[in-house]
């Protein structure tokens, strides 16, 4: 017997969830409800933001506050209709030049940081980053905090390039953010 075909969810659908209980996404037409974040996960969310505060702010700063980027944790985003919610995003401000008070942000992100759920990996290691790849975002970061590791991404044609995998004990430059160093260890509660 043959079931019935799923009917693809639409940015209508979305906006019909309740305000207070819209934590979803659409991903590739499945109307998905994001995992509750853990203390981890929020923390891991918390100290990226930290992290990269020197470049969330106009651009032409001294090296270590190098500016020229809008960066934003949980702001709702459209690709092709489509609701996205990343953990952490981050636009140019030469391209995106000013914000809005508009319920998603429209323009493609030129960053976009997944921290890893522990009850649903899978949905950004492979779902989200293959949306990622077709909408062109240049750069993808996994911040895992079960396995404690930062894994860099670059864009191009043939899938995403795996630029750095870093451990707790690492210290890196990770694109697009290398004009600064990322203890990795400060992402998991190392102070």
């Amino acid at each position: 017997m043959v079931g019935a075909p799923k009917k693809t969810a639409t940015l209508t659908d979305y906006l019909a969830i309740p305000e207070e209980d819209r934590h979803h996404e659409i991903l590739d037409g499945e109307l998905v409800q994001k995992t509750q974040p853990t203390a981890r996960h929020g923390n891991a969310q918390l100290k990226l933001g930290v992290a990269l505060d020197p470049f969330n702010r106009r651009g032409g700063g001294p090296p270590e506050r190098p500016g020229g980027w809008w960066i934003f944790a949980e702001v709702d985003i459209l690709l092709d209709g489509a609701p996205l919610r990343p953990d952490v995003t981050g636009w140019r401000r030469d391209r995106v030049p000013e914000l809005t008070d508009d319920l998603f942000v429209r323009a493609p992100p030129d960053w976009i940081c997944e921290v890893l759920s522990t009850s649903n990996p899978t949905r950004d290691r492979v779902r989200k980053k293959r949306i990622y790849h077709r909408h062109r975002i240049a750069h993808y970061w996994i911040v895992d905090p079960a396995e404690t590791t930062l894994t860099v991404y670059r864009w191009q044609s043939e899938g995403y390039l795996e630029l750095v995998i870093a451990e707790r004990s690492d210290v890196v430059r990770a694109e697009p953010f290398d004009a600064i160093e990322i203890r990795v260890g400060t992402l998991f509660g190392d102070d």
